[in-house]
Formats: structure tokens, sequence, C-alpha cells
């Protein structure tokens, strides 16, 4: 039940965001090249973080949240993949709209946006993101695991 509700409202915050970012306001426009190029990286590997710095650096403390959350689970780095978008302008705007989600960290699995820190930490709390790095072949189900 609380799973359920948790999807429902984390659900609800995504559409409240995404519909102010569609507005007007707050829409950039993303080149199609840049959205290509974007749309290539998260689904390169099975897991991907946009984030500010590295995960030997994290530059803030919500990109060093996620890189804590996805530690525990030891995900192999060839399935494991971050962009550090203090780097590239394009790439730190061009995340935002391409996600239709407005902060960073970024967090996509299998080429599905995530979300950010907040949703994560929800997500790894629940048992939800382990669960759903399982069923993506990411990491070995629990059952699976060497004693």
């Amino acid at each position: 039940m609380f799973q359920s509700a948790l999807r429902i409202s984390l659900s609800h915050h995504r559409s409240t965001v995404s519909s102010c970012l569609r507005s007007h306001t707050f829409r950039r426009f993303l080149s199609q090249e840049s959205h290509t190029k974007i749309q290539a990286a998260v689904t390169e590997h099975p897991v991907v973080l946009f984030m500010k710095g590295t995960p030997e650096q994290p530059m803030c403390g919500f990109s060093r949240g996620v890189v804590k959350i996805l530690s525990v689970f030891d995900i192999p780095p060839e399935k494991f993949k971050t962009y550090n978008v203090l780097e590239d302008i394009e790439l730190r705007t061009g995340i935002k709209e391409f996600s239709e989600w407005p902060t960073i960290p970024q967090l996509y699995v299998n080429g599905e946006f995530i979300g950010g820190s907040d949703i994560a930490l929800s997500m790894f709390q629940s048992g939800e993101l382990e669960k759903l790095l399982e069923q993506h072949g990411v990491i070995p189900k629990a059952s699976e695991s060497p004693s």
C-alpha cells in the first residue's frame, strides 16, 4: 500500500514539474543534435547518472547522496555511467529539458528517467530501487546472490 501511494505521489510531482517546464516561460529549445546525443547517453549503459562532479568527487550533496545510494548495490562498472554536467553547459541545460525535470542529479535506468535525489532516496528506502535494478538485470536478484 505504501509503495502504491509513493508511486502515485511521485507521479503527481513529476507531472506537475513537467507541466511547468512545458510552459513557454521555462521551455528552452533543445537542438535535435543535443537531443540525439542525450538519448544515446541515457541508453548507452543500464544505469546512467547525470550529476555535478564525479563519483569520486561529487560537487553537490544531492549528487553525493545518489552516488552513495547506488554504491550500496555494487553495480558493475560496465553497467554504470556518470556524466559531469559541470563540464558541459549544453549538457547541463539540455538534460533538464530532455527529462522535463528541473534539477540535477538525474538517474536513468534502462533509458527511463527515474528522478532526482529525492526520488532515488525514496525508492532506495522502500526497496523499489533494488527491485528495479534486479528486474533489469543490473544486479543479481537477492535469491541469486552468493551467500
